[in-house]
């Protein structure tokens, strides 16, 4: 655990953040006491999370090695990076064709920081960093722009980010302008947490969430998740647990957080 005393600049550390508490059920370093006792609460709520996110993290490392192995994607606008950890986007991508490029998004300067110290490219790749929030669009496609080619594929990644949008309608039209910007033969990747796939029990965690941590968090079923993506063709297997989404491990639980992706026409 980190024994941090001195907060980076523009870190509150008096208030829990997602970013950070994730982190901590991942088993990094990156936290401050306050998020280790929201995370140790939540976990003691709610004993999945850990599961959760360790299979989010899992999904990401074989969707990722999925576009870039079979289907030969070569850019990714990661919005939502959250702080390093293992297989992070570029890192999967580049291990399989070096020459990828790799935009991450975040507004969290703890997220920013750490990115900009270890993600590093290889050296035939490239990878940078845009400071804007999710809701930001047009912001993040005019910096991503400088990295990336609007007009080849790409994939664009919303793991454990459209959660963090209360309405559902903002977040629908959050994904139809990231959608609308990026060419035919382009993928979207999104994770998100639901109270379905026996995760009943996350109802009462995120409500704790809300009142002691930021952002807030809401989940959401199937038909709202297959909404963001309406118009796009569903790779298979669907919309399912993330830890379902091609995992040849049979032993791995099945987590209440959705995983897809979906292939623009």
């Amino acid at each position: 655990m980190s024994e941090w005393s001195t907060p980076l600049r523009g870190v509150n550390t008096t208030v829990a953040h997602n970013a950070r508490v994730w982190n901590y059920w991942l088993g990094g370093k990156d936290h401050y006491e306050v998020d280790r006792q929201v995370g140790e609460h939540i976990h003691s709520m709610f004993p999945l999370i850990a599961d959760v996110a360790r299979a989010d993290r899992g999904f990401l490392k074989r969707a990722v090695a999925h576009l870039a192995g079979e289907v030969g994607i070569r850019q990714y606008l990661d919005i939502g990076t959250g702080l390093p950890s293992a297989d992070n986007t570029h890192q999967v991508a580049q291990q399989i064709a070096p020459e990828s490029h790799v935009v991450y998004v975040d507004n969290d300067p703890l997220v920013l920081t750490h990115a900009r110290a270890l993600l590093t490219s290889s050296a035939k790749g490239r990878t940078d960093y845009v400071e804007a929030d999710a809701r930001h669009t047009e912001e993040i496609l005019q910096a991503a722009s400088r990295t990336l080619n609007f007009q080849q594929p790409m994939a664009v990644m919303l793991l454990g980010i459209l959660n963090f949008i209360q309405d559902t309608g903002q977040a629908r039209d959050i994904v139809r302008r990231l959608i609308g910007a990026i060419p035919s033969g382009s993928y979207v990747v999104i994770s998100h947490p639901t109270t379905e796939l026996d995760g009943e029990a996350n109802r009462e965690a995120m409500a704790f969430w809300n009142k002691n941590a930021t952002p807030p968090i809401t989940a959401r079923g199937h038909d709202d998740i297959a909404g963001f993506v309406e118009g796009l063709e569903l790779v298979e297997p669907g919309i399912v647990s993330c830890a379902r989404w091609h995992n040849p491990d049979p032993s791995e639980p099945s987590v209440p957080q959705y995983g897809l992706i979906a292939r623009k026409p």
